[in-house]
């Protein structure tokens, strides 16, 4: 295990749309359930135990610039676990006044994508704060909003931002988020095997077993939203898993 995750984890999303907490299927518009304040949600998950906080800015992710600047920034100022953010994160500037903001790690997805330099041009002041997101449909790495196909095979991509100085993956198996209907977790197995790097898991836990499955497959961490929102466990008992 890594400094940032010495023990496996689940990570609670708090994924934010108009400044409020949503969880959508599919990453698709117009499916979000709405769970109220930022700010209370996030201090609910760190209330039950949470090490670690994963926020998204999905306006930000959808209109290429950030929009929840807001709700970021009080979640930040309210909780004193590491934060890890993605959505609208464009550019080296982009991440450093995130980072000075005091967000733990920045995730970069489709910025990292177009321009893989840029992962390699914020390690250099900020070491290991980089998180390259993978989200893979179909075993095919996708980018904006997981409409477009790039031809990057997940593993290999991974390999190759652990070169440029990404501190730590996230590995989104689009073909089950969302959906609650459980994980796969054979390409997860191949990214975690690709790298020396921490891989966290995302999509499709609905269950203590999809969670262990992931553990059990080498992820550092999982991250969780609709499951724990929805009650289908709690986080005291995935973080016993």
């Amino acid at each position: 295990m890594s400094e940032a995750f010495p023990t496996f984890e689940v990570i609670p999303a708090v994924d934010m749309q108009d400044g409020e907490v949503v969880q959508l299927v599919q990453g698709e518009r117009g499916t979000e359930k709405r769970y109220g304040d930022p700010v209370a949600a996030a201090e609910r998950w760190v209330d039950e135990g949470a090490s670690t906080l994963h926020l998204v800015d999905l306006d930000g992710a959808f209109e290429g610039e950030r929009q929840n600047a807001d709700a970021v920034e009080a979640v930040v100022a309210a909780v004193d676990v590491p934060v890890q953010l993605g959505g609208g994160i464009r550019t080296a500037a982009d991440a450093r006044e995130l980072l000075e903001l005091g967000v733990e790690r920045v995730i970069l997805g489709t910025a990292a994508v177009e321009n893989p330099d840029v992962v390699a041009e914020i390690s250099e002041t900020h070491p290991g704060s980089v998180m390259v997101s993978l989200d893979a449909r179909d075993g095919e790495v996708v980018v904006s909003g997981w409409t477009e196909g790039t031809g990057l095979d997940p593993a290999e991509a991974a390999a190759r931002y652990e070169e440029l100085g990404a501190g730590a993956i996230l590995f989104t198996d689009v073909d089950v988020e969302g959906k609650l209907e459980g994980v796969q977790t054979d390409v997860t197995r191949r990214v975690v095997d690709a790298v020396d790097i921490p891989v966290v898991a995302s999509g499709g836990v609905a269950s203590l077993s999809d969670v262990r499955a992931l553990k059990e497959a080498g992820a550092a961490a999982a991250v969780v939203g609709t499951a724990l929102y929805e009650g289908a466990f709690t986080l005291r008992d995935a973080n016993d898993v």
